[in-house]
């Protein structure tokens, strides 16, 4: 069964577009079927697998508006086995577009019923606000993934976030649940990420993955070369770190396990 997974955080510049990408093209590696969806005005999840917006016309926009079909928005990778369906700057206005629309809340989950048995994982790259696009991703959703960052506001934003999750579950979508939360850009020569750790291991127990994305300068690079991580420098520590955390999320989704 397809999984579904919103990466979800209304705090910018935590890694959400990254952490989604990296975890993407590593769960790729291990051999899943995988569909990136770029829900953020701002396509940087295009960017980053090296799609430069002005040249294809692909975009979710239009298959969540109804006016186009979602398998023919949907663009092969240089990744093997991962696809990406691209955002599009009239994201930016698809908020108040959604607002007099019937079954607004439930667009995407609806578009993506036609493709769902094409892929073992669908990810949704949601934009950082909790608008009709991420409402949308988390009624689509089976789980979320919450990036955090180790800053000193690190859980300001999170409980906004919870209470949307909980707000979602009641009304639309029962089954949606956290599946994990990442530590990323983690630091350890730093005392607040090490206090950061902690707070958030104390919060949120084993909800929190046992990996954490180090500070890597090749995972800031690979973005400018339009690759993950993984393939453009697959012994750095942070494509190994997320090549992991791939790895606890199959085990955390269907229950296989993978050999340290």
């Amino acid at each position: 069964m397809t999984k579904i997974i919103a990466f979800a955080n209304q705090k910018g510049g935590v890694g959400k577009t990254t952490t989604a990408i990296n975890i993407g093209a590593s769960l790729a590696a291990i051999k899943k079927r995988v569909l990136l969806i770029d829900l953020d005005p701002q396509g940087n999840a295009g960017t980053g697998l090296g799609f430069v917006r002005a040249s294809h016309h692909q975009s979710i926009y239009g298959v969540i508006m109804g006016t186009a079909n979602i398998a023919d928005n949907i663009l092969t990778t240089a990744v093997q086995g991962m696809h990406i369906l691209p955002s599009s700057q009239a994201l930016a206005g698809a908020d108040i577009d959604l607002l007099d629309m019937d079954n607004k809340e439930f667009r995407l989950r609806d578009a993506l019923k036609p493709i769902l048995q094409h892929y073992d994982y669908i990810l949704l790259d949601c934009p950082p606000a909790l608008g009709y696009l991420t409402i949308n991703a988390l009624t689509a959703a089976d789980s979320v993934i919450v990036p955090l960052q180790c800053e000193f506001f690190a859980l300001e934003g999170v409980q906004q976030l919870t209470d949307t999750i909980n707000i979602v579950k009641e009304k639309w979508n029962p089954e949606l649940n956290i599946l994990g939360v990442l530590l990323t850009m983690y630091d350890k020569r730093y005392g607040l990420t090490r206090a950061v750790d902690n707070d958030v291991r104390d919060t949120f127990g084993d909800l929190v993955f046992k990996t954490v994305v180090p500070r890597n300068v090749r995972v800031s690079e690979a973005p400018s070369h339009g690759k993950p991580a993984l393939f453009y420098d697959f012994n750095s520590t942070g494509a190994q770190a997320y090549l992991r955390v791939a790895t606890e999320v199959v085990e955390r989704t269907t229950g296989e396990t993978y050999g340290e």
